[in-house]
């Protein structure tokens, strides 16, 4: 799993939802601790909600009475079933401080249960996680089999956003112009390259490809910078390279001194001929040194679509974990879909992805939850008789998406729910 080193998500939690593991146990222990923060913001929401409970109104209509939490859920699933607007789920965790300390640690085997006594909803839970009694479970030294999916529950299904975390990548043209590029392949014969295939690549000529201490060897290709075009104003906000898959440099640039024989024709007699004893000059032959640019050797790690000569190499940023929660932007938020992330693409369903026309220099931040709104069809009023009039219809909520990847004038939002298609031109506000 690559992770942008943009402002993004961080899924360290989702490495220990893959199936099953056989470690050693000193491997098992040397593994990271995950690390699940909890921001100011979603404590203080937590605390008043604990204090005060939650209005019943502000229940889903169909909130269960206990639920037992399962492999596989989500904190965003369950918050769908108890509350009306899932976003909130440091809500659903504040109904019962005492017992979750932490929203980011809800595990599989608790059991939810929803009190609705004094007008009021709080959740109460018990199971695995409970600060009872631990019994004593004695081992011996042995391979062991351990089902990772009984870790805390992700946010989101992983599958959702791992693929794009480490795609989209938005930069100015001229990033784009002076990057390194594919010059060749390691057969004539072949044009398109695909994973495992050897290619030559060179840099620009004051940032060769140089395999060296410090130096990236990690590389992502792109290729056909699109420009990114405000709906609004035109303004062209950045430059989305499509991203075709993954190398790794193997040899640096390097150059090769050869020396050519190199004939140097003597100058023509005059047209008269040579005077009475003149010597006819002849060809000189010279050692002529030479050098010839080496270009770096790369191996295709990976590939989205085939790559070929002339496609952009950028270093791979480093991985970087990033925890990431569903909140509302705290100022007011007024952006337009740009584009629907992906070839050909028109209209967005559920658990896609769309570029939005505001970023981190506007304030939005990961994890921020947006409105959709369907823009409004403007159309002629047939109803009058006499002279038709142009009206334009309101525009009406459409879903709900949550932004996972910042740049400075555009973000990344994954769809979460939708009723509509989403497409270019469409509003995303604050949620209500």
């Amino acid at each position: 799993m690559k992770i942008s080193s943009k402002p993004g998500l961080g899924l360290r939690s989702a490495l220990a939802l893959s199936g099953l593991a056989l470690l050693p146990a000193a491997e098992v222990m040397a593994q990271p601790t995950p690390r699940f923060p909890v921001t100011a913001e979603q404590r203080n929401t937590a605390t008043q909600v604990a204090q005060a409970g939650v209005p019943l109104a502000e229940l889903a209509a169909d909130a269960p009475e206990e639920y037992t939490v399962r492999r596989g859920d989500t904190l965003w699933g369950i918050s769908r079933q108890f509350l009306r607007s899932p976003w909130r789920w440091p809500a659903l965790w504040g109904m019962n401080l005492q017992e979750i300390r932490n929203p980011h640690l809800i595990y599989p085997g608790q059991q939810l249960y929803l009190d609705r006594s004094g007008g009021l909803a709080r959740l109460r839970v018990r199971g695995s996680q409970d600060a009872g009694a631990v019994p004593t479970v004695r081992v011996s030294p042995r391979n062991r089999i351990e089902v990772l999916g009984g870790g805390p529950l992700p946010t989101l299904q992983p599958h959702l956003i791992e693929p794009f975390l480490s795609e989209p990548l938005v930069a100015d043209n001229e990033t784009f112009e002076r990057a390194a590029r594919i010059v060749a392949t390691n057969n004539e014969r072949r044009v398109l390259l695909a994973k495992g295939d050897r290619a030559y690549a060179r840099g620009p000529a004051d940032a060769p490809m140089l395999l060296a201490p410090g130096l990236p060897t990690r590389y992502r290709i792109f290729r056909d910078a699109k420009p990114l075009k405000d709906p609004d104003s035109g303004e062209i906000l950045g430059y989305e390279g499509q991203y075709m898959g993954s190398a790794e440099l193997v040899r640096g640039e390097s150059e090769v001194a050869e020396v050519i024989p190199t004939r140097v024709d003597a100058p023509p007699p005059p047209p008269a001929g040579p005077a009475a004893g003149e010597q006819v000059p002849e060809a000189v032959v010279s050692n002529v040194p030479d050098t010839f640019p080496v270009p770096a050797t790369i191996t295709i790690l990976t590939n989205k679509e085939e790559m070929r000569a002339g496609d952009r190499l950028l270093p791979e940023p480093a991985r970087d974990f990033r925890n990431y929660a569903p909140h509302a932007p705290s100022v007011p938020v007024d952006a337009r879909v740009v584009s629907v992330y992906g070839s050909a693409v028109r209209y967005a369903a559920q658990n896609q992805v769309v570029v939005i026309n505001k970023g981190l220099r506007d304030g939005i931040e990961n994890g921020h939850v947006l409105s959709l709104l369907s823009s409004g069809a403007r159309m002629l009023d047939k109803t009058q008789q006499e002279r038709g009039e142009m009206i334009q219809l309101p525009d009406e909520r459409n879903g709900v998406a949550l932004v996972f990847l910042p740049f400075e004038r555009v973000s990344y939002a994954l769809v979460m729910e939708i009723e509509d298609p989403v497409q270019v031109g469409d509003k995303l506000v604050n949620p209500r």
